[in-house]
Parts: C-alpha cells; sequence; structure tokens
C-alpha cells in the first residue's frame, strides 16, 4: 500500500540553475518559476557537498526515477497532500482519486509490470507495444485525443557517447516514464525540491522537468566530446597513424548516433509548443519553449562537430598523401643515382672486372669506375640539396 509523506511544500520562484544553461536568458521572468538542479560538473550523480548559493540546504535530494530493473516508483499528489508507492497494485485506487496527479516510473520493466501500468492506465496497445520493444526512435505520437507518446534519449558518457531510451506516456492527471535508469541518480540530477513540487503543478509541468533534466545532460558529453575532438586533432599532426583514423570514424559514427537520437527531440517540442494539447496547460507552454531552444543549441553543436571531424578526416588524408610524396620522390632520387651507375656499367660491361681485381686490366676502367663515383656522388647531392632524398 502507498505511505503517506509529509505534506508538500507550498510552492516559491526558483532560480535557474547553474551550468550550461547560456542558451536562455538570465534574470526574471517564466523561467524562474522552474525547478532547480544540482548537478555534478561531469554531468553525472549530483554533487550533493558542493556549494550552492540561493539554495536551501536542508532541503532533501531523492533520486529522479527507479534505480534498480524491475523497480516501480509511483508518486501521487491528492491537494496538499503527497504520497509514493512500489507497488503498481496501489495504482487504480490512485487513478480514482478526485483530482489526481500521478507520476508512475518504471525501470527496465518487463512485460508483465507494462501491461500492469497500461491496464490500469487505459493505454492503447500500440502505446504498450512500443514501450515493450524499447527500439524506437524520437518521436511524439498520439493515439487518443487525451494521451501523446513521447520518445526522447539521455545520453552519458563512458568513453564514448551512448544514448539510452526513455519513454513518456502523457495524459490527464498522469505521467508515466520507462527507461533502464537513464533516470537514476548516474545519470540525471535530481529535482532540487523533488518530484512532488512539480507534480503539484500537474504531469505536464513534471514531463517539462523532466525532459529539460535529460536535455541539460547533454552539455557535458557535448563538452566531451568537443575534447576528444581537440585531442585527436593534436593526434593527426603529430602523427597519422592507423590508430587515429580508426577514431576518427568511430568518432563520426558517434556523432551520427548521437544526431539520430537528439535531433528529432527538437521537432517534439516544437509541435509541443505549437499544437494545442488539451492536457498541458498553456501557462507552462513557455516551459517547452525553453527545451526546444536548448535543443536548437544541442542540434547546432553536433553539426559543429560532425564538420571538425570531417575537416580533421581531410587533414588526414592531406598528409598520408603529403608522405607518400615525399617517399615516391626519395624513391626517383635513388632510381637516377642507380640508373646512372647501371647505363655506365652497360656501355662499358663487366667482362673485365676479374682481370681488373688481378691487376691485369688497363687504366681506362679505372678512369671509368671513378667517374661514375664522381658523377653518382654530385648527383645524390644535388638531389640532397633539393630535398628528394
Amino acid at each position: 500500500m502507498a505511505k503517506k509523506s509529509s505534506k508538500r511544500r507550498s510552492p516559491s520562484d526558483l532560480r535557474q540553475p547553474a551550468g550550461h544553461r547560456t542558451g536562455a536568458a538570465a534574470g526574471p521572468g517564466p523561467r524562474g518559476d522552474a525547478l532547480e538542479r544540482k548537478a555534478a560538473p561531469d554531468g553525472g550523480a549530483p554533487d550533493k557537498g558542493a556549494p550552492d548559493s540561493g539554495a536551501d540546504p536542508h532541503l532533501p535530494e531523492t533520486a529522479l526515477g527507479a534505480q534498480k530493473p524491475g523497480a516501480v516508483r509511483i508518486v501521487s499528489c491528492h491537494g496538499d497532500e503527497s504520497s509514493e508507492s512500489s507497488d503498481l497494485a496501489d495504482l487504480p485506487k490512485l487513478l480514482a482519486a478526485p483530482d489526481h496527479r500521478v507520476w508512475v516510473d518504471l525501470s527496465s520493466p518487463d512485460d508483465d509490470q507494462v501491461a500492469a501500468a497500461a491496464d490500469a492506465l487505459g493505454l492503447h496497445p500500440l502505446i504498450a507495444e512500443d514501450i515493450q520493444e524499447r527500439n524506437q526512435r524520437s518521436k511524439i505520437e498520439s493515439f487518443d485525443e487525451d494521451v501523446v507518446h513521447v520518445v526522447l534519449f539521455a545520453l552519458h558518457y563512458s568513453g564514448e557517447a551512448a544514448a539510452a531510451e526513455v519513454d513518456f506516456v502523457l495524459g490527464t492527471g498522469y505521467l508515466l516514464t520507462v527507461h533502464d535508469g537513464a533516470l537514476g541518480p548516474s545519470a540525471a540530477a535530481p529535482l532540487r525540491f523533488g518530484v512532488e513540487h512539480a507534480l503539484a503543478k500537474g504531469p505536464d509541468f513534471l514531463f517539462y522537468a523532466i525532459a529539460d533534466t535529460i536535455v541539460d545532460g547533454y552539455f557535458p558529453v557535448l563538452d566531451k566530446l568537443g575534447d576528444d575532438i581537440d585531442d585527436l586533432q593534436d593526434r593527426v599532426m603529430e602523427t597519422a597513424s592507423d590508430w587515429t583514423l580508426q577514431r576518427l570514424f568511430a568518432m563520426k559514427r558517434e556523432l551520427v548516433n548521437l544526431r539520430r537520437a537528439t535531433s528529432p527531440a527538437r521537432e517534439i517540442f516544437n509541435q509541443l509548443t505549437n499544437r494545442e494539447v488539451g492536457f498541458i496547460d498553456p501557462k507552462h507552454i513557455v516551459y517547452y519553449r525553453d527545451v526546444y531552444d536548448h535543443l536548437i543549441r544541442v542540434t547546432d553543436e553536433l553539426d559543429n562537430y560532425r564538420d571538425l571531424v570531417s575537416g580533421t578526416l581531410d587533414i588526414y588524408v592531406s598528409i598520408v598523401n603529403n608522405d607518400l610524396s615525399r617517399i615516391m620522390k626519395r624513391l626517383t632520387g635513388v632510381t637516377v643515382i642507380l640508373a646512372g651507375i647501371g647505363a655506365v656499367a652497360g656501355i662499358f660491361g663487366m667482362s673485365e672486372a676479374g682481370a681488373a681485381l688481378g691487376g691485369a686490366e688497363a687504366g681506362g676502367f679505372w678512369l671509368v669506375t671513378l667517374g661514375v663515383i664522381i658523377l653518382a656522388t654530385g648527383a645524390a647531392a644535388l638531389l640532397r640539396r633539393i630535398d628528394w632524398i
């Protein structure tokens, strides 16, 4: 059964979180009412010991979503009270309450858990099927007038960038999220004032808060990719090895995968901000536009990185071609020297070499030999002077 928690805190004006948020204007405005999060500099787990001006140190920081595979987290708000449960059997009772606001979070669920949540929420069978497959692209679909299915991707970096699918099902009075741990403490910063604070404003606002957290996590990953590209450019200039070529192609593959995962999200929030969705409060549209602005910046940075990698690949090809030209020049210089010696030897023949070594050959043989040596030395000196050998 669900366990009661203390009464939720009254909403208050919260400031914009620090970090990679330069795409949004600072200062007072609609953004000032957004939820505040505190993430570690590397985009991973929150640094609870780091100072943050303006924050209340007595407010708890809890993980955003369920962490272990098969774990369930259900948060509901009714009036001024909130409750939390980890049993899907409590879901029908919570949904039956008047003016309910419910968040259901599933971490790597099995088919039975997805079916139970879908039955309790009355989801279309195609939505449940897409969630079970866990192999979707970023998209937004609406099977019913009051239900929308959104697929986003959370990014994480462990040697190379990777994306994890997060499914959102937003309906009247509820939000369902399904993921494989992407909303756990290692990948997403917790909501500073707790999930209840956002859910009290409506499931649509909680959806914005979680999506905003996911998009905020893109920037630390992009920063690390930028550092990798800078390091790779330095390595290419030092030596164009097979390793650098392999890393260049791996980097291109990473960027293609990241763009495939993140680029459609821009269109998703463009649709959410430009069409009427009955269960999204018009007052919250400005927050969705804020996420849209950040996604534009993400797309621009990915395009810049792709151009940098393509330019680095061109530099690699140029260096390899220059090295090949240098080798061919040296081989040509050696060929000139050996060809001259071979021509002289072919004219005069080598039939008298034995007699010359025995001291019975005439002095002309030695004069020709000396001339060949002088000419070869002069040719080598000239080719060396023009950097051909």
